[in-house]
């Protein structure tokens, strides 16, 4: 199984189209001769559609130079992620290593052919001043079908591709610039797939104004479980930290901050359970997540001393560890449990369990919801300033943090209705809680070092140990604390909302 991620651009272009003197564009030098080829797919979904309203398509091509089964998941600022197999025989299922990666999407339901696209296409490799590749040129003319359900309606339609080889962004941008200045447009479709399924694949939607708090609650809950479904694929293929794991828990964590800041609009019956099992599975992903912050700590620390030291032993019984709290996570995402706990989302997003009053106006209710955020982390802040030195105020340091986090997202949540000041509610929370998260990374970072031992005569190990454990003592992340707080804590902001 072999995966990359392309970084891309589509352009919608007519019949008649004629390309334009590419050389001119900047550090360009020549288009390298164009090469024809004709691809077959055939796209593979559940019934329902439900990869193709996510905006994953997973298919089945032949007649390129990459022959066999593809799957892409959704765009994220580097690129869109494809994986691939390859093609087995041609009526074989899709791959099951394929379909595990899809199970958060598919709950086991059976995936089926739904399109077939035929594509004759002319690639042109754009190069540069030193006959590097940096890029190439796609001219797509297309012709689609839908298969499930049979639709004898067929869609024909010619588009441009512009995928980065060993070129920048600017290329991209240089290249995308000559083309609608040659009288392109840049494609607003996610794939062919969704041209060809229409209306069918399009996501769902939430009113562009949202009068209520159950709209807004609903709409933030929504966005934080599609979030953290489309990193489930990523998490279950890792192998090191590519930011999955945190991604994933984060979307969990702002989940569980709106039922938490909302819970007098919430029937508690069906929340507490939901609750405790999301819990659950940040608990799963927060083990590798744990490790993986360690080990990045440990790491950069220990290039930073002046010493040439190898690597400690500990170091590696560490990375073994994350290797093996990995594999108990994907076993966690293949559970019934896990598939169970899913649902419950989708229902909790579907139809939450709202009391009457969570219809009334959102923004006089998300005002006070904000406010009462506010005055748990304050009155947290206010335990810690008290607490004594040490552990005790330790432990109130990271209460606080946690109920900045909680202000954060339920004011990200209420910036639909409550604009600007919301936003800047919840940056301030943000940078409050990255001061007391440095800090609270050092306080666990210490724990874990006080519980190792090194080798007996392991000299260079003890020397290292002592050397990072000095590190953490001694280190203050707190030093912007108190500018930090007055900021995140200004009552202006909230009685201007």
């Amino acid at each position: 199984m072999a995966a990359h991620v392309e970084v891309e651009r589509k352009y919608k272009v007519g019949s008649g189209y004629s390309l334009p003197d590419l050389r001119e564009v900047p550090g360009l030098s020549a288009a390298a001769e164009p090469r024809t080829l004709t691809l077959t797919a055939h796209y593979y979904d559940t019934a329902d559609l439900r990869l193709a309203r996510r905006g994953i398509t997973l298919r089945r091509r032949t007649g390129g130079t990459d022959d066999g089964w593809h799957l892409k998941l959704p765009s994220t600022k580097d690129g869109r992620h494809e994986i691939q197999v390859p093609a087995g025989e041609p009526a074989s299922p899709p791959p099951a290593e394929l379909a595990g990666l899809l199970l958060a999407h598919t709950r086991g339901r059976p995936l089926v052919a739904v399109a077939e696209i035929r594509t004759d296409r002319t690639e042109r490799p754009l190069l540069g001043r030193n006959g590097a590749v940096l890029a190439q040129l796609v001219d797509d003319k297309v012709t689609g079908v839908r298969l499930e359900p049979r639709d004898e309606d067929v869609v024909t339609w010619r588009e441009l591709e512009v995928e980065l080889v060993e070129g920048g962004e600017d290329v991209l941008d240089a290249v995308g610039e000559r083309l609608t200045g040659s009288g392109a447009r840049a494609s607003q479709a996610p794939s062919k797939l969704a041209i060809v399924l229409g209306a069918d694949a399009a996501p769902g939607g939430h009113p562009a104004e949202m009068r209520s708090t159950a709209q807004v609650m609903s709409a933030y809950l929504s966005a934080q479980a599609a979030r953290m479904l489309s990193y489930d694929p990523r998490v279950r293929l890792a192998d090191h930290d590519d930011d999955s794991v945190h991604k994933m828990r984060t979307s969990i964590r702002r989940f569980r901050s709106i039922l938490r800041t909302h819970r007098k609009v919430l029937d508690q019956s069906r929340v507490t359970p939901l609750d405790a099992e999301l819990k659950w599975l940040s608990d799963v992903l927060g083990e590798v997540r744990d490790l993986e912050v360690l080990r990045s700590r440990f790491h950069t620390q220990l290039a930073d001393l002046p010493e040439d030291l190898p690597e400690p032993g500990w170091m590696l019984e560490m990375e073994h560890q994350e290797l093996q709290a990995r594999e108990r996570l994907r076993g966690v995402l293949r559970s019934q449990r896990y598939l169970a706990l899913l649902d419950r989302i989708d229902a909790m997003v579907t139809d939450p369990p709202v009391h009457r009053k969570a219809h009334k106006a959102a923004r006089k209710q998300q005002r006070k919801i904000v406010a009462r955020a506010r005055r748990k982390m304050t009155d947290a802040y206010r335990e810690a300033e008290k607490a004594p030195q040490g552990g005790e105020r330790d432990a109130a340091l990271h209460k606080t943090r946690k109920a900045a986090k909680r202000l954060r997202h339920t004011a990200e949540a209420a910036e639909p209705v409550l604009g600007k000041r919301a936003a800047k509610i919840a940056r301030r929370a943000e940078k409050l809680q990255d001061v007391l998260g440095a800090n609270q990374d050092r306080i666990v970072a210490a724990r874990h070092l006080e519980q190792m031992a090194p080798e007996p005569g392991g000299t260079s190990d003890a020397y290292t140990l002592g050397a990072l454990t000095t590190l953490q003592r001694y280190s203050d992340p707190l030093t912007d604390l108190s500018a930090t707080w007055r900021k995140a804590a200004d009552p202006k902001l909230v009685k201007r909302l």
